[in-house]
């Protein structure tokens, strides 16, 4: 089964879009994506993906992406120091602004890449809850501003520090965002972007729910997974043990096997919203943990 990849270089004309409003942008024809074996994408139809099902999914049928513990996802959030202020002056403006990212403690504040300029904020309801809400926080000269509360669905049985194979739980931490895909077309976002059949699914959730559509478009988290590549690719950097395949992906009304989901209209918009240059994060994890 053939995939149709393809890697697409855009040039912004108007401010990076936030909330409801979208950015107009040229698309420039860039170099391809390194192409999926065949073989990978048939089993993709069936295995791709971490919807929740009893029958298991991506997490623990396919090895899978870098992040929680990941040398991608960690590096200590500081900003630069502007002329005439001292090294503690800057890292006192470094820490109000990481304090307007609502819920974070100082340990997951300083995990925050210096360059990210936008931040998907995903707060768990309790260390065992399904249940979540994302924020997408841009960063400003003025601090964090945050846009619209969107609910969502995480791991069955909700997170943890040291996400495993088929544990049923989301990983809890900040990763990069660098890829998307999805079995429809792009919708208009400036991330790589791979269409393929890869992301077909079916069957039913942990609640009965169906499962088909739920990879209508998808963010790979970079949870043990090679940045630069689909959210197809199988890499396991740090073995396929630890899982992998956690994506944001479209919401099915019901638990996830690992991954945060949230309504179609809600993930259109913030795959048009991400912007590479702005370095994009996800920040996530129970509202507990998150505040350590």
């Amino acid at each position: 089964m053939a995939s149709s990849i393809r890697r697409l270089s855009r040039r912004r004309l108007l401010p990076a879009p936030f909330g409801n409003r979208q950015a107009t942008t040229s698309t420039i024809p860039g170099p391809t994506r390194p192409g999926i074996p065949a073989a990978v994408l048939v089993l993709s139809v069936t295995l791709a993906g971490c919807a929740g099902t009893g029958a298991g999914t991506a997490d623990d049928a396919r090895p899978a992406a870098v992040g929680a513990h990941g040398a991608s996802a960690a590096a200590p959030g500081a900003t630069q120091a502007m002329p005439g202020r001292t090294s503690a002056d800057s890292e006192a403006s470094a820490a109000a602004v990481h304090e307007q990212l609502l819920g974070l403690g100082p340990r997951t504040r300083a995990q925050i890449p210096a360059n990210a300029r936008q931040v998907v904020l995903v707060t768990g309801r309790g260390k065992n809850s399904s249940e979540s809400e994302v924020v997408l926080y841009r960063r400003t000269s003025a601090g964090w501003e945050p846009g619209a509360t969107w609910p969502a669905h995480n791991a069955l049985k909700g997170w943890t520090d040291d996400h495993r194979l088929n544990d049923l739980r989301s990983p809890i931490g900040v990763f990069t965002l660098t890829d998307a895909g999805g079995l429809l077309a792009d919708p208009g976002t400036e991330l790589p972007y791979d269409q393929s059949p890869g992301f077909t699914i079916s069957g039913t959730g942990f609640e009965g729910e169906p499962l088909a559509g739920s990879f209508d478009y998808v963010v790979a988290i970079n949870y043990n997974r090679k940045p630069g590549t689909s959210p197809l690719d199988w890499t396991r950097p740090l073995g396929a043990d630890k899982g992998g395949g956690i994506w944001l992906h479209v919401d099915h009304d019901g638990p996830t096997h690992g991954c945060v989901s949230l309504a179609q209209q809600h993930m259109k918009e913030l795959l048009r919203t991400l912007d590479p240059d702005r370095h994009p994060v996800i920040v996530m994890g129970d509202a507990a943990s998150l505040k350590r």
